[in-house]
């Protein structure tokens, strides 16, 4: 049996990337939260939505890795 290195390591860089990616996502948006909660008037509204769209981007990434997965 032979083991192809170089797929494994390009395996566990992506892996590795997407899950850093999508926990600082998912961070920035509890950040966003916390920060709409002490803002005033239009900044705590842009947090808001700041902190709902790295939600979503967080949805998406999850959602086409299971797609992924399934097809």
């Amino acid at each position: 049996m032979k083991i192809d290195w170089v797929a494994l390591g390009s395996v566990f860089g992506v892996s590795l990337v997407a899950t850093v990616a999508l926990v600082a996502l998912f961070t920035l948006g509890v950040i966003g939260l916390t920060k709409q909660e002490s803002a005033a008037g239009s900044g705590a509204a842009l947090a808001r939505t700041g902190a709902y769209a790295c939600f979503a981007l967080c949805l998406a990434a999850v959602s086409f890795g299971i797609y992924l997965i399934v097809v």
